[in-house]
């Protein structure tokens, strides 16, 4: 069955590789859209340049700083809400808030407040909190209220029992908020970067790239950023099966 998937994928991507193909030729200019191949040129082209690594070091670092402190946070604050429904009805209209706002609002607001590149982390946390907060607090919800019961008969303390029971507990739901969003928040933290252009980053380039209209390194730089994902993505899946393992 693995095979069959493996092999259904490899002819999805073909057939749109095929596709961009004759867009590519039924437009017939490769300013406006090129081809797979002329993408492929430019994206080794990408690699071959001397700060391509500082570039996509400095992205990666915004965006691993923005998915530690919104781990924390999700993961500190969804345990507190799960546990107290008080704290939990309190945490609700800002997590909300951050869900229902547009991205971009938050970018415009955060050019106003901090430098250019402190932005894309904080669209980053704003965006991938609510995510990982909801889900831990989903997790809590789904605790067996008997092995609690169990633990608090035993005179286990509160500290023992959101060890023992509630984090292996959560644990899956944490790894599935993680997922769904790392994928968002890795996007907002692009686009954070295309409207405050830090001096080194992704979203820069893609913006100087459409600026001069190098169609051609505007889709390399976007197939890097997809590739960064799914390494990540492949990173996550990794760690839950290993979790599982655990479990």
């Amino acid at each position: 069955m693995n095979k069959k998937k493996t092999y259904i994928g490899i002819i999805s991507v073909a057939v749109m590789l095929a596709l961009w193909e004759v867009a590519a030729l039924r437009i017939g200019s490769e300013q406006i859209m090129p081809g797979p191949w002329a993408t492929l040129l430019a994206t080794i082209r990408l690699f071959a340049e001397k700060d391509f690594l500082l570039v996509v070091g400095n992205t990666l670092l915004r965006g691993l700083i923005g998915f530690a402190i919104a781990l924390v946070l999700g993961v500190g604050l969804g345990i507190w809400a799960g546990i107290n429904e008080k704290f939990e009805a309190f945490l609700r209209p800002w997590i909300v808030v951050m869900r229902s706002i547009p991205v971009v609002a938050f970018i415009l607001l955060a050019l106003i407040w901090f430098k250019s590149g402190s932005v894309p982390v904080f669209i980053g946390i704003l965006t991938m909190f609510p995510m990982i907060c909801t889900n831990v607090i989903e997790g809590i919800r789904n605790v067996d209220g008997k092995l609690i019961e169990m633990a608090r008969f035993y005179h286990a303390s509160e500290s023992r029992i959101i060890k023992e029971v509630y984090v292996p507990a959560i644990a899956p739901f944490v790894v599935s908020g993680i997922s769904s969003a790392f994928g968002i928040g890795w996007r907002a933290i692009v686009i954070g970067e295309v409207l405050s252009q830090p001096e080194f980053g992704i979203g820069s380039r893609m913006h100087a790239a459409q600026s001069f209209l190098n169609v051609d390194v505007l889709i390399a730089w976007t197939l890097i950023a997809i590739l960064i994902s799914f390494l990540f993505e492949k990173l996550i899946r990794w760690g839950e099966k290993n979790l599982i393992k655990w479990k």
